[in-house]
């Protein structure tokens, strides 16, 4: 069954801590990396439980959702 690609954007946004909580999103093959304003909005454990995403990884000043190859889908609809 294809993945529901608005609904996955709308979930992650939620649990990033908002479109408000976002200063920049950019991505690569696999990952969304995010620049927050404040990264203790961002829900990790939600991310995580989140049928689509494979993990949350903190790193180099970014906040990165792992999502895989679909990452592209995201793009579109952010």
């Amino acid at each position: 069954m294809a993945k529901n690609y608005d609904q996955l954007a709308k979930t992650i946004i939620k649990d990033v801590g908002g479109k408000d909580n976002v200063n920049s999103v950019v991505h690569c093959a696999t990952r969304l990396r995010f620049k927050l304003k404040d990264e203790k909005k961002a829900d990790d454990d939600a991310l995580k439980n989140t049928d689509g995403v494979v993990t949350v990884v903190k790193a180099g000043g970014q906040y990165q959702v792992v999502i895989g190859n679909e990452v592209a889908m995201f793009m579109m609809l952010y």
